[in-house]
Parts: C-alpha cells; structure tokens; sequence
C-alpha cells in the first residue's frame, strides 16, 4: 500500500475514534443532565410526552397496585368524610338514576304478547330478589367513589342470577403472575389487547370473564382499572376543610371573647380586686384544679365604670366574606371537575336558578345525559345476561332473544312542563311513533300495573 493509501486508512481511524470519543461523552453528559428535565414544570409535576402511550391514562407517578389502592382509599375518605364531597356523589346519584330506570320487555312481533309477559315477570322478578333499585344506586356510588365496580353473577337452578359487588381491593395479580403484563392488576386479558378480558383474579382465585362485569370510569377503554371521580380535585376539598376549619376556630375564638376592658394606670392587684367585685359567681374547674371568677351578662345589661376604663370588642373585626370567596373559588373549581352548577355541590342556590341551569341543552342536562346512557347500556348487559341464564336453565324458551326486546328508559332530567309533554306523547301515539307502553314509562308509571287498574276500574264500573 502506497503513502496516500496509508494517509486515508489514518484519517478513517481518527473519524471513527472521533465519533467514538463524541458519542462517550455526550452519553456520560447525560449522567449529569438528567433527559426528564425537560418534560418536569417548575414545580415539579411531570408532564408525559405526546408519544409516551405507557401511563396509558394513568397519573404520572410510578403506577401499580398500591398507588392505584393509596388514590381509592383517599377518594373512599373524602366521600366518607367531606360534606362537599358526599353531596357531590349523593346528587349525582339523584340525577342519573333517580327514583329508578324502568325496563320493559317489549315484543318483537305485535302478537307475541305472552312472551314478552313471560319475560317481564322473569325480568321483575331478578329486580325485586336483588333489590335493584338500590343496588343500582350504589352501583353509581362505588363507581364515582372507585373510578369502578366489579358485578359477579351467580347463577341458581331455577335460572334465576343473583348479583353480588366484589370489592376492588380482591381484584389482584397473583404472585406468580406478575412478570406477566396480561396478568397485570389482576385483569387476565389477551397479549397486547387490554380490551379482550378473559377472566378475574379474585381473593387469588381465577373467575372467568363471564361471570363478571366490570364498569369503569374515567379512564381510557385499553386501561384495565379505572380511577376515583374525586382524584383530579382532591386537594381542592382538602383546602376546602382546612380553610372551613381555621375559619371556624378564628370565629370562635373571637366570639368567645364578649369585650377586652383595659384599666388605665391599674396594677395587677387592684385589677383583681376589681374582677373580684364585679364577678357574678365562683365557678370550679376540675381540669386545671382552680376556681375562677364569672361575671355574666345577661342580654340588655348595662355596664357602668369609670372614666379609666377602655372597652374593645374583638367580635366587630371579624369579615368571613373574604375567606368565603376564596371558599366559593375552590368549590367552582370542583364544579368545573364534576360539570355541574354550583348549587349543586354547594346547596346554595341563591346564585343560580334551577330552571335556567336544567335547561334541555345546558352542560348539566347533556352531562347526565350521557352518563344515563351509559348506565343503560351497562345494566342491559346485566338484564341480557340474566335472560340467558334463565334460556340456559330452561325458565324462558330458547327463542327468547328473537321474539322479545328489552328497554330501559331513565328518570326526566330538564324542567318539566306536563301539559306540554302530555300533548306531544298525545301526536306521537296517533301517529304511531310512540306505544302507550312507552309513554306510561317517561311519565314514571309501570305499564302492567296499569293496565290491570284499568281492568279493575272497568270491571268495577260494569258491575255497578
């Protein structure tokens, strides 16, 4: 190889060295930079970058098991705690399920009115031995309070289910699974889709899928576990109770004190004496082992003295309006979480007028609206899966599914107007857009029952 060639094979090996001596010393810059920096604020908090899918919904803070249990025993506290917080949860049960959703087994076919006769009393039946309007109220409460709830289904040998809440806490990935991703918070599901869920750890047994339903809220749909309604706002509340308290005891403390009485020029031994005089009685406390001196004022009393003696009234200083606007700041903030007027979460509703905040397209209506829905597509899951076990166990025929419907209609959540209501059900039924069996559910009334009142009604007639 000549001179040149030897010169170029240099220059190659001192290029690579080069970028072998660049490349080790900006990896050992990193030692001392940490790379996450970039994605922390100034205070701290950790903002994810837009292509890191790994929280997959999840807080930023290393996430598992215990955290997941630490936020639910938190959001279980407030809302057994907090009276902000327990109206919050309380009204949103009154909204979304109300005095109860009302589910009809409707035919397919106009004639096949025995089936579906059949199935409803099958349908009532389930609702009345699992007390289901209750059990659906706590439904919503556990889901809020839990960001989930977890249904087990039994089923008995007549086809009748039963229904049983299964606590959050007993939902857990075994020991030996937990090098395994689609074992991971005790949700066995497919490998790399979190959506196709093939059973349940429970209390380290395996429950199939089948046998479990499991709603949960605020979260994305390839998250397995879902995450307390009251989390976003957490420290809002606590504020809320430490600023309620310190206001409380502030007031206290200056209420208690009547009057300060200031004696000019006195010494401490003739301000005893003058306290002695003055006092109304002698009163023993057993705490600190001493007896005091009480005067008592009774309303109407008029205090004389002499020229020496100042009197300050601590009570005329205190101003609570300046701590209850920064009272009513917080509590708008968790409004804003929750989309609700104010007066909802306060009972205050001496800012807002009920009629124009539950308007058909105010955010309110449209929130619970939503969450309704939802709700009805969860509990006819539920209703469907009883139909099936009772086809299964052969209490209803096999044909069940093609010959009957089921439908569920929630309780009115906008301002009524009755008179106008009635008049509109009235075209539609002419027109033969609504059955009467419809309309008797949107006006709160049980279609079977009343039916048999009318029948009752006429026959009574008839005979007289």
């Amino acid at each position: 190889m000549n001179a040149s060639g030897w010169n170029q094979r240099l220059l190659e090996k001192a290029a690579q060295l080069k970028q072998s001596l660049a490349e080790s010393f900006f990896d050992g810059d990193d030692r001392f930079v940490d790379p996450s920096e970039a994605y922390t604020d100034s205070g701290g908090e950790y903002w994810r970058p837009v292509n890191d899918t790994a929280g997959g919904g999840f807080p930023a803070e290393p996430f598992n098991e215990a955290y997941l249990s630490e936020i639910r025993n938190q959001s279980r506290h407030l809302v057994l705690t907090n009276e902000f917080a327990i109206n919050a949860v309380e009204n949103r049960i009154n909204y979304i399920v109300g005095s109860g959703h009302r589910y009809h087994a409707v035919p397919a076919d106009e004639g096949d009115l025995e089936t579906a006769a059949r199935v409803q009393d099958f349908l009532a039946k389930f609702l009345d031995e699992n007390q289901w309007p209750r059990r659906h109220q706590e439904i919503i409460r556990r889901r809020d309070r839990d960001g989930e709830v977890f249904l087990r289904f039994f089923t008995r040998s007549d086809g009748m289910t039963q229904v049983r809440f299964v606590e959050p806490a007993q939902v857990s990935c075994p020991q030996n699974h937990k090098d395994r991703q689609e074992h991971s918070f005790g949700i066995h599901t497919q490998p790399y889709d979190a959506e196709s869920v093939l059973g349940y750890w429970i209390d380290g047994g395996y429950v199939v899928a089948t046998e479990i339903q499991h709603r949960k809220s605020n979260v994305d749909s390839n998250v397995k576990r879902g995450m307390p309604l009251l989390f976003p706002v957490r420290k809002n509340f606590r504020r809320i109770e430490k600023l309620l308290r310190n206001m409380s005891i502030v007031a206290e403390i200056q209420s208690a004190v009547a009057l300060v009485r200031k004696h000019s020029e006195a010494t401490a031994e003739s301000i005893r004496r003058y306290s002695l005089n003055q006092a109304g009685e002698r009163t023993y406390d057993p705490q600190t082992g001493r007896s005091k001196n009480v005067q008592i004022f009774t309303p109407g009393t008029i205090i004389d003295t002499y020229g020496g003696t100042d009197y300050e009234f601590p009570v005329a200083a205190i101003d609570a309006s300046r701590y209850i606007l920064i009272l009513q700041a917080e509590l708008r903030a968790i409004a804003a979480r929750l989309v609700i007027p104010e007066f909802m979460l306060t009972s205050d509703a001496s800012n807002a007028n009920y009629s124009s905040t539950m308007v058909a397209e105010g955010p309110a209506v449209r929130m619970f609206e939503r969450l309704q829905y939802d709700t009805i597509a969860d509990d006819l899951a539920v209703l469907n899966r009883v139909l099936e076990n009772g086809v299964i166990h052969g209490t209803l025929p096999r044909d069940t599914f093609s010959r009957v419907q089921l439908h569920a209609i929630p309780p009115m959540l906008s301002v009524r107007d009755r008179l106008k209501e009635a008049k509109a059900d009235e075209i539609l039924l002419k027109c033969g857009v609504l059955s009467a069996h419809t309309m008797s559910m949107r006006h709160g009334l049980d279609p079977n029952k009343e039916s048999k009142l009318r029948h009752h009604c006429d026959c009574d007639c008839r005979c007289q």
